[in-house]
């Protein structure tokens, strides 16, 4: 049987380990990058960690999430950020020249290359037929040393897209559909690789939009052939020698296969407050609707805001409906501007915001109280958007324009009629304006020597676990729930967001909606064990909520599953993930029970566990769900000690 593109694209970049599905394989990574609010921390870890520049082709550092500026920290990171690009060899792309992910795919991805990246949404990449795989900071950190990333060899979907979307009909509805099906969890150890007549139809924007929002399914990525249609972008972008065909095999062996029909897709909606909870437009109650947001990394490519704006020509947004739009980049700005699309969406009484990710991780436009907000992002967990007691609802930006006119939930049909027919006639443009004025390129390394980092006085030190021991007993600080994200343990905000360089301060800040005492219960207890129900710690690949706990002086998370990214932030920063063997076990503890552990060194190699809960007296199982690596890390006590190690090693070697 033939080969997959991702088996492909991984064979290139093998260096040990097995490709069996499952098992874990260690690849050479080209490319990584970081956004701001996350970014602190992989660069504190990169200095500790002792070389003097980047090992990979390329790694640029995005100035993009918070451009709120609601006081100096966040002034001060980007300050931070910059300087240490520039010691390091990393390029920046600085505030105003767009989201990472739209950017990364326009001026610096290429098909076959692998890519990692500090936010879950890396995944975009996959537009253009590269690997991009979302991981937290510190294995950022770690793939700019040069040393192979380990991974968890995927199962390959084949997704065969046929037919061709309707005109109102937008390619989120592919990836709600997708979530309809396979849920926020059914993704997990997952590759999807889009194929057939269908795909070959959509263009590189809205492949993305796809991929982008493949995270949500808790897949490893998702990804295109490199065929003529990105040939087409790369061409059009003024990077054509970037270009390589790079297709699977016609008789490519997957794990699994999924069909879906473009042509029978309708308007979708995804509902609160978990982005599988997915169901047709025209079913939803229509609610009143006080915020609308077209926006974010995922749906505000030049064709999709030139569609919401003919939605909204001769129309106006409702009295009761605040209208915001917010442009994925610089370039898709201008184009539009260009245009005149932009004068439509500003005639209907939209208003435009700064180029950033803002709302989309709750920096703006946070929703009033017990307000509905219809966004065309990637997540509406409860308080993504800032506001615990809204209700966030995804849809396409021809949705989100028709609701904005309505009132209240509508598709672009019902808005256009017969009129709809134009929205077929919209395509991203033949040629791009390529202006990379925003961006800063790396300096000599000479002269690389030569720079100072800047640090302010709210970048404070990279807290690093202690080792883990033989003897463990300590209280359950919490007890949470099934779909605990890491919106809920570590919030987003302008103000949130600000704190992350200063871990003393962001701690305190720990569960802070979700259980709003736990930062200081769990400091009173000094060390102690969280509890956790299904898919814990899925979404954003925001390592704080793995660095903040630890730092209160959490050593163990067990739960019924935990996220993949999550689990490689706990890994990293000595905090142990364990799953109930018995997921029946989970109702039988309570908050503040002591939970022992005997032998615990001696107990991490064989992945599995006895613990006892003292206070009720009795002893279960845990499984340690860890590739050998994985151990080492974990004895270690986090992958800054283990990596330390190892570079020594290989020096060593030399």
């Amino acid at each position: 049987m033939g080969r997959s593109l991702t088996r492909k694209i991984i064979e290139s970049h093998y260096v040990s380990g097995s490709m069996v599905p499952g098992e874990e394989v260690f690849i050479k990574v080209d490319q990584t990058l970081t956004h701001d609010i996350n970014a602190v921390m992989t660069y504190l870890a990169f200095e500790a960690i002792g070389i003097d520049r980047i090992r990979t082709e390329c790694s640029v550092s995005y100035l993009d999430h918070n451009l709120l500026y609601v006081d100096f920290k966040t002034p001060d990171d980007h300050i931070y950020l910059q300087s240490a690009a520039k010691k390091f060899g990393v390029h920046v792309s600085r505030p105003g020249n767009g989201i990472c992910h739209t950017v990364h795919v326009a001026r610096f991805g290429a098909p076959g290359k692998i890519s990692m990246g500090g936010d879950s949404h890396t995944p975009h990449g996959g537009s253009i037929g590269m690997l991009c795989i979302g991981v937290g900071g510190m294995d950022v950190a770690t793939a700019m040393t040069g040393v192979p990333m380990r991974l968890k060899m995927p199962r390959v979907i084949n997704v065969h897209l046929t037919g061709e979307l309707k005109p109102g009909v937008n390619a989120k509805e592919v990836i709600l559909e997708m979530l309809r099906r396979v849920t926020i969890k059914g993704g997990l150890g997952n590759v999807y690789e889009y194929t057939g007549p269908g795909a070959a139809k959509l263009e590189v924007p809205q492949r993305a939009t796809i991929t982008n929002m493949g995270a949500e399914l808790g897949a490893t990525t998702s990804i295109f052939p490199a065929d003529k249609q990105v040939h087409k972008f790369l061409k059009a972008q003024g990077r054509e020698e970037a270009y390589r065909e790079l297709l699977p095999d016609e008789d490519a062996e997957y794990d699994d296969r999924i069909e879906i029909n473009l042509s029978e897709l309708e308007p979708l909606v995804s509902c609160p407050h978990q982005p599988d909870n997915v169901i047709p437009l025209k079913d939803v109650e229509r609610k009143p609707v006080q915020q609308v947001f077209i926006g974010s990394c995922t749906n505000t490519s030049y064709a999709d805001v030139a569609k919401a704006a003919l939605v909204f020509k001769g129309h106006h947004v409702n009295e009761n409906v605040s209208c915001t739009c917010g442009i994925a980049s610089k370039q898709t700005y201008k184009e539009l501007l260009r245009d005149g699309y932009i004068s439509m969406l500003l005639d209907a009484g939209v208003r435009m915001l700064e180029i950033s990710c803002g709302p989309c991780c709750a920096i703006g436009q946070t929703p009033p109280t017990e307000g509905i907000a219809v966004r065309t992002s990637n997540r509406n967990f409860k308080g993504r958007a800032g506001n615990p007691n809204a209700k966030i609802y995804l849809v396409s930006p021809e949705s989100a324009a028709a609701t904005a006119i309505k009132g209240t939930f509508a598709s672009a049909e019902e808005i256009m009629g017969d009129e709809i027919t134009k929205l077929a006639e919209i395509h991203e443009p033949e040629v791009y304006e390529a202006d990379d004025s925003m961006i800063i390129k790396p300096l000599e390394p000479e002269e690389a020597q030569k720079v100072e980092i800047v640090r302010g006085p709210n970048i404070k030190f990279l807290p690093v676990p202690d080792e883990p021991q033989q003897y463990l007993k300590v209280p359950v600080s919490l007890k949470g729930g099934d779909n605990i994200s890491t919106d809920d343990i570590t919030p987003a905000s302008a103000e949130f967001s600000s704190m992350r360089s200063n871990i003393p301060l962001m701690s305190q800040y720990c569960y802070h909606r979700y259980a709003p005492d736990f930062a200081a219960h769990a400091k009173e207890l000094g060390k102690s064990i969280i509890i956790g129900g299904e898919n814990y710690g899925q979404g954003s690949s925001r390592e704080h909520a793995a660095i903040n706990p630890m730092y209160l002086g959490v050593k163990c998370v067990i739960a019924k599953s935990i996220a993949r990214i999550h689990k490689g932030n706990l890994v990293n920063h000595g905090i142990i993930p364990m799953l109930f063997a018995d997921p029946a076990d989970y109702d039988k503890i309570d908050q503040d029970d002591e939970l022992e552990i005997e032998n615990l060194l001696d107990q991490i190699p064989t992945r599995t566990v006895t613990v006892t809960d003292t206070t009720k007296g009795f002893s279960f199982q845990v499984n340690l769900d860890l590739s050998d690596n994985e151990v080492e890390v974990v004895l270690c006590g986090g992958q800054l000690r283990y990596l330390k190690k190892q570079l020594a090693e290989m020096d060593a070697d030399k």
